[in-house]
């Protein structure tokens, strides 16, 4: 779920903020800026080929026969394949051994093949045909038909069930083992994606700060961020932009916002390149800084701090939002999720989707391991008042955590 997509659910922008106005949209000059991204590697064959095997290597040590994902990221990832998902079912079979299955509408054929970027067979079902049937008939002609097959978490009921039914001496699993288990660790190819999309989005936070006027809307400020975005070569997904009390709540307010004069500005974007997504957060004050936001802004970086230095190889990822609310405890906030204080998790996975598997949450036992991707944004928040979020990202290597993008040194020079 894209920025965009997770705000309109919530029900909490309208159509004015995902279309800013198109009259100051076409104000906004970003002549000066050049684009970053003419030096990426895209994801080539051989990565997606290394995905497959690894997948397989997951299967035969979990038991599974093979497993079905349906559009979307994890579709992508290990076959390329960027499609929408209909009523008309297009979906990838990964088996335990051997080349996958893609299985589309005789008429999509040609489209879908375009962005193919492993090999696979391909068959295709006609309108008056089921495509469950032709996947059945496949992994019976392969031998695959009993035993377990792994239904990737997002796959629809009706392609699942419709499966099981043709399948009846089928087990119906979890592909979590299998997919999560390849997407949660990232490759040096998959690293540095993301943090061309972290450097771009800092570029653009940089040029739009300064560029900030007193009565302008959340919408304005929303809209020069994604500008810049844009001409520096990301792939933008819009921009949360919170403004005064708004800031308070986490994913914001409906209520009219403006800048004003010594109020916070909290800004929360992200954009993706070739694929692969950023997510930043940064909180200004336009004017004087307050004396109580000054405080909690200091309390934030050293929440931040307290992530990094808990999120070590090995550790359990909920053991850093325990750190982090240990530390709020100390200095007043909380206890737990209660406010004032820190009311959602420390961080959350991120790759492909702006929000993946696993998160930094409590009660979350898995292991940190190398390639392994998260945001660390613990903000303090005041409801009816303000709130201050930092959201910087990192990433596990050899020898412990790093930023995507170094976190501002003070409310000075917040960004």
């Amino acid at each position: 779920m894209n920025r965009r997509q997770l705000l309109q659910s919530a029900g909490l922008i309208g159509l004015s903020t995902l279309l800013p106005s198109m009259a100051f949209a076409a104000e906004v000059d970003t002549s000066d800026l050049k684009k970053m991204t003419g030096d990426i590697v895209p994801i080539g064959r051989e990565e997606r080929a290394g995905r497959i095997a690894r997948a397989q290597e997951l299967m035969r040590k979990n038991g599974l026969s093979a497993v079905v994902i349906e559009p979307g990221s994890s579709l992508i990832y290990f076959t390329g394949v960027r499609w929408w998902r209909s009523e008309r079912l297009t979906a990838a079979v990964i088996p335990v051994s051997g080349e996958p299955l893609i299985v589309t509408p005789f008429f999509e054929r040609p489209s879908v093949q375009e962005t193919l970027g492993i090999p696979a067979e391909i068959r295709v079902w006609q309108e008056d045909e089921s495509p469950t049937a032709v996947i059945a008939k496949w992994l019976a002609e392969r031998k695959l038909d009993k035993g377990q097959i792994g239904i990737e978490e997002t796959v629809r009921f009706f392609a699942s069930d419709g499966l099981g039914k043709l399948l009846p001496g089928v087990r119906l699993v979890s592909a979590n083992p299998v997919v999560r288990g390849c997407r949660m660790h990232k490759t040096p190819a998959e690293i540095a994606l993301m943090q061309k999309a972290n450097d771009v989005t800092i570029a653009a936070i940089h040029w739009t700060a300064p560029r900030i006027q007193e009565g302008m809307t959340r919408d304005q400020v929303a809209e020069m961020i994604v500008a810049a975005t844009q001409a520096l070569g990301g792939n933008a997904d819009g921009a949360l932009v919170l403004l005064g009390e708004a800031a308070a709540y986490p994913h914001g307010s409906g209520k009219p916002q403006f800048v004003r004069e010594g109020e916070v500005v909290l800004i929360d974007c992200g954009c993706t390149v070739d694929g692969y997504a950023s997510d930043i957060s940064r909180t200004l004050v336009f004017g004087k800084v307050p004396v109580d936001v000054r405080r909690v802004f200091e309390t934030v970086a050293e929440g931040q701090k307290v992530a990094m230095r808990t999120a070590q190889l090995g550790t359990p990822a909920g053991k850093v939002d325990d750190a982090v609310r240990a530390f709020y405890e100390r200095e007043g906030y909380g206890p737990g999720y209660k406010l004032p204080g820190l009311s959602h998790r420390t961080g959350h996975g991120i790759g492909m989707d702006g929000h993946e598997p696993v998160n930094l949450v409590h009660g979350e036992t898995t292991p940190l391991e190398v390639g392994m991707c998260f945001s660390n944004e613990p903000g303090l928040y005041f409801p009816g008042k303000f709130g201050v979020r930092l959201e910087d990202c990192f990433h596990m290597t050899p020898a412990g955590p790093k930023f995507f993008s170094e976190p501002p040194s003070s409310i000075d020079q917040p960004v």
